[in-house]
C-alpha cells in the first residue's frame, strides 16, 4: 500500500514555482475515479524532431475541479510535467510540486497519493498514465522510428592478409543484411574484381557461407571471417 504524504508538510514549501501548474480552459474529459465526473475522448500530442514528443492529456473533471496534464517525453522518458488545469484549493496547491516530483523519479503513474488532496492526485495519476499510454502509440506507430531501432550498421573485424588488410561494414535491417561496404581491401585487380561477387553472395545467402572467388581466395577468406565477425556482433 501506499503512503500518503501530508499536505501540511507541503504547504510550508510555499513556494514550489508556478510554472509548474499553469490553469488553463480545456473543454474535453476523461472518466475519473470521483464522483459524478463527465467525459470525453480526445488527447493530443506532437513530435519534435529530435524525438521530443508533448503530450496534452484530456481533462478530468472531480468534485473540486478539473485536471489536465501537459507531458513532455524525450523517447519513454518523461522529462516535464505542467499543470494545464487543477483545481482552485490551497491543498491541491501545495500536492501538486510533489506529484510532479514523484513522477520524474519514478518515470510512471505508480506514485504515492498526497494525504489531504487525494481526489486531485487520483485524477492527476489517471491523467499521466493516459498520456504515458499515448506517447507508446505514437512511438510505435511512426515509421521512422520502427525503422531506425531495426536498422543497425556493424564493423567486421579487421584483418591483415599478404596481400592487404581487409574489413568489412555490414547493415542489417532486424536480422535481414541490406548492404555489405568494404573499409578496407588490397589494392590489387583481383580483389577490386572479387569484391562485388564476394558481396553480391553475401545478400543473396544473407550469411558468411558464400563461394571463394577463383583468383582472390586470400582476399576471400578474409572477407568472409571480417563478415562473419560483423554478423556475430550484430546486437
Amino acid at each position: 500500500m501506499k503512503r500518503a504524504i501530508p499536505v501540511v508538510v507541503l504547504s510550508i514549501a510555499g513556494l514550489v514555482p508556478v510554472w509548474l501548474y499553469q490553469p488553463s480552459a480545456q473543454s474535453s474529459t476523461v472518466q475519473a475515479t470521483t464522483p459524478a465526473p463527465s467525459t470525453s475522448s480526445s488527447s493530443s500530442s506532437s513530435s519534435g524532431s529530435s524525438g521530443t514528443n508533448v503530450v496534452t492529456t484530456t481533462t478530468v473533471d472531480t468534485e473540486k475541479g478539473p485536471v489536465q496534464l501537459q507531458v513532455t517525453f524525450s523517447g519513454t522518458k518523461i522529462t516535464a510535467v505542467k499543470m494545464l488545469q487543477q483545481p482552485n484549493h490551497p491543498q491541491t496547491t501545495a500536492a501538486v510540486p510533489v506529484l510532479v516530483a514523484e513522477t520524474l523519479e519514478a518515470q510512471s503513474a505508480d506514485i504515492d497519493t498526497v494525504s489531504g488532496a487525494t481526489i486531485t492526485s487520483d485524477a492527476y495519476k489517471e491523467s499521466l498514465q493516459a498520456a504515458i499510454d499515448d506517447n507508446a502509440k505514437a512511438a510505435s506507430a511512426s515509421p521512422s522510428a520502427a525503422s531506425e531501432a531495426s536498422s543497425q550498421t556493424v564493423d567486421g573485424s579487421a584483418l591483415s592478409t599478404e596481400k592487404g588488410p581487409v574489413q568489412v561494414q555490414v547493415t542489417f535491417s532486424g536480422t535481414k543484411i541490406t548492404a555489405v561496404k568494404m573499409l578496407q581491401q588490397p589494392n590489387h585487380p583481383q580483389t577490386t574484381a572479387a569484391v562485388p561477387v564476394l558481396v553480391a553472395e553475401t545478400l543473396e545467402a544473407q550469411s558468411a557461407d558464400i563461394d571463394t572467388v577463383s583468383g582472390a581466395t586470400i582476399t576471400s577468406d578474409a572477407y568472409k571471417e571480417s563478415l562473419q565477425a560483423a554478423i556475430d556482433a550484430r546486437g
